[in-house]
């Protein structure tokens, strides 16, 4: 017994110890930021860059770029980061592959900065006059890998991803001169000038900032429109009848986009512009906006099913647009001097949000898109922030972070997460600006006062003017007094209310739901291959019966279901589109609910959803009679 106790009392002096003692706490190890800071200074000497882009295969650019030299010894050479017009750094540094770098044809070794993984540290050695990089970039080449920029017949070559630049330098002080190899018999399009040489093309002298800013566009089959003295629709498709059906009267509107554009804003920010236009099933589509030129793609069907695509006709009013809404006038916290330094999205409500505004309104002045179209890609909109609860707790200012924060990935529940709803949720704001300015003025002012005094400065500029929150109202105020700072203050911080509709209303249009599913959501459900049935049951469902989305706090929601789920089978039928439909319309107003077959990875089960109310889509009605605001703001100027 008397041992017994000892060694209870030998455990617990033992444990006692044990919980008294010290766990390791070690300290940070401090980071050094070796990466010199871009001063707005020339650069000694001109960067060359050599890009091959012949091998169409395997989708493989190869790239060699001689960047001269002041001296020996340390130098970061830097991969751009930060996307312009991404908003995200996001930039495929892992698409760069078999980097090498030499000095007189003597290798010279690089180190990967440790915590600034786009910067590459190196030693000059004595007597280099330059330094030459080179390395391959390798596209795509499925479509889980990224956006695909290179196929049998066309091809994407952006220099943000095919080069490096020394850092230290404002990026405009950075002289360039690039030259591109394409495929035989191919052509290529772009903002810079070039001498053409066989299928070589040597692009004009300009600096990287200009470079980065202007993209090419190649490819088999190619036609080319003038839509003014200064402004070129460049078309490539992946089969030349694509390019063939185009008539008459659709350049003609894509002239009048043009026009209209030019007589809304009241000045031009480019020497050339040049819509870079991509028709195809297999490259990769984009909308992404430049100074002097923008991508557009889209695919098969722009000109051959006209009467089909009204939707994809709204993404080169919008690219246009930012070259003077984004590329022109650009937010303050925005605008940075290289690539590395990090870009701040706060103003991404006008830059994005006001740019989406004026491409509804272009589309429909040019004629490119019908009024009728117009109202009801409205509707859709003002429908979808009408039924996101996530406005309940996520303010609009913040989605403006989302391309960082999510870098554009897919969401499961984008109803409650939010995503960059500061394009749509901004395009409403706009709206309610313009409603503003007609009333306070009794008539004699809208958002083309705007448009003219924010974006219509400085004609021929091509630079950039910056702008603040403050600048906004600034504006607003001289155009007509009001409390515009309390008004977007409320609109961009505010949480818990109902999308700002009011602006609409007030330009004499409300939404309304009804049974009959408007043209240009069907042919949204045949371009993506979907069925809507959103503002019903809460779900959009593929041909196959998958759930693409579900609408939180919906009949679906509620019942359980989520994307991934596979609907098999509706009131004991097989599952298709149609039979779905009749469900949900036969179910209207009685008290028997939708049974559903659903699977779940290997799980199948029952699903009742208690739905009564029928099919139900958005659309515009006017509220009164002779012209509203909306009429007016429509009509080509």
């Amino acid at each position: 017994m008397l041992r017994r106790a000892a060694f209870a009392v030998l455990l617990a002096s033992s444990v006692a110890t044990v919980a008294l003692a010290e766990n390791s706490k070690p300290q940070p190890t401090p980071i050094e930021n070796t990466i010199p800071v871009a001063v707005d200074k020339p650069y000694p000497g001109t960067l060359t860059l050599d890009v091959d882009a012949t091998d169409t295969m395997r989708g493989i650019y190869v790239v060699k770029e001689t960047i001269p030299v002041s001296g020996s010894g340390e130098m970061v050479l830097l991969y751009p980061k930060w996307v312009p017009g991404g908003h995200t750094p996001r930039n495929e540094i892992d698409k760069v592959v078999d980097l090498h770098i030499t000095a007189a044809g003597k290798s010279v070794a690089w180190k990967r900065d440790p915590v600034e993984v786009y910067a590459f540290h190196l030693d000059v050695p004595k007597g280099a006059k330059s330094i030459e990089v080179s390395f391959k970039y390798v596209t795509s080449t499925k479509g889980d890998q990224g956006r695909m920029m290179v196929t049998r017949n066309l091809l994407s070559l952006e220099p943000i991803g095919t080069s490096f630049y020394p850092a230290g330098y404002f990026v405009r002080q950075i002289p360039i001169r690039m030259t591109v190899k394409y495929p035989e018999g191919w052509t290529a399009s772009s903002a810079l000038n070039a001498k053409v040489t066989g299928s070589t093309y040597t692009y004009e002298p300009t600096n990287y900032e200009i470079l980065l800013d202007s993209p090419m566009l190649a490819g088999r089959y190619y036609k080319k429109w003038p839509l003014s003295d200064r402004v070129n629709l460049n078309v490539y498709a992946d089969t030349q009848k694509e390019l063939d059906s185009a008539t008459p009267a659709m350049i003609d509107a894509h002239k009048r986009l043009v026009d209209q554009a030019v007589k809304t804003f009241g000045a031009q920010h480019y020497d050339h512009y040049e819509f870079l236009l991509s028709i195809s099933n297999e490259l990769g589509g984009i909308g992404l906006e430049h100074h002097r030129s923008s991508e557009d793609g889209t695919r098969m069907g722009y000109f051959s099913e006209w009467e089909n695509m009204a939707g994809a006709r709204n993404l080169l009013p919008h690219e246009y647009t930012h070259s003077w809404d984004g590329k022109f006038r650009r937010g303050a916290d925005l605008w940075t001097p290289d690539y590395l330094y990090p870009m701040r999205d706060s103003l991404l409500w006008v830059y994005e949000g006001q740019t989406q505004f004026w491409g509804y309104v272009l589309q429909a002045r040019s004629g490119l898109v019908s009024k009728q179209d117009t109202l009801d890609g409205y509707a859709a909109i003002m429908a979808n922030l009408d039924n996101t609860p996530g406005r309940n707790w996520r303010p609009l200012i913040d989605t403006t972070n989302d391309p960082i924060i999510s870098n554009r990935r897919p969401k499961g529940w984008t109803s409650n997460q939010r995503s960059e709803d500061y394009y749509n949720e901004g395009l409403l704001v706009w709206m309610e600006v313009d409603s503003i300015l007609r009333q306070q003025s009794k008539g004699s002012k809208s958002i083309d006062d705007f448009a003219r005094a924010f974006f219509g400065i400085n004609d021929g500029d091509w630079g950039e003017v910056t702008y603040t929150f403050d600048d906004v109202v600034a504006t607003l105020d001289k155009i007509q007094p009001y409390d515009w700072r309390g008004l977007l203050t409320k609109r961009l911080y505010g949480v818990g209310e109902p999308a700002p509709l009011g602006g609409f209303e007030r330009n004499g249009y409300k939404l309304v739901y009804t049974d009959v599913q408007p043209s240009i959501g069907k042919q949204a459900e045949r371009a993506r291959k979907y069925s809507d049935f959103y503002y019903s049951l809460g779900l959009n469902a593929a041909a196959d019966g998958g759930l693409s989305s579900v609408r939180w706090q919906s009949p679906a929601f509620d019942a359980g279901l989520t994307i991934g789920d596979t609907i098999v089978g509706v009131n004991g039928l097989a599952y298709s589109d149609e039979r779905l439909k009749a469900a949900v319309t036969e179910a209207k107003g009685t008290k028997t609910p939708i049974i559903l077959l659903v699977k779940a990875g290997e799980e199948v089960r029952s699903v009742s959803i208690d739905y009564h109310d029928g099919l139900r889509y958005p659309h515009l009605v006017k509220t009164g009679t002779g012209e509203s605001g909306l009429d007016l703001l429509l009509q080509p100027r």
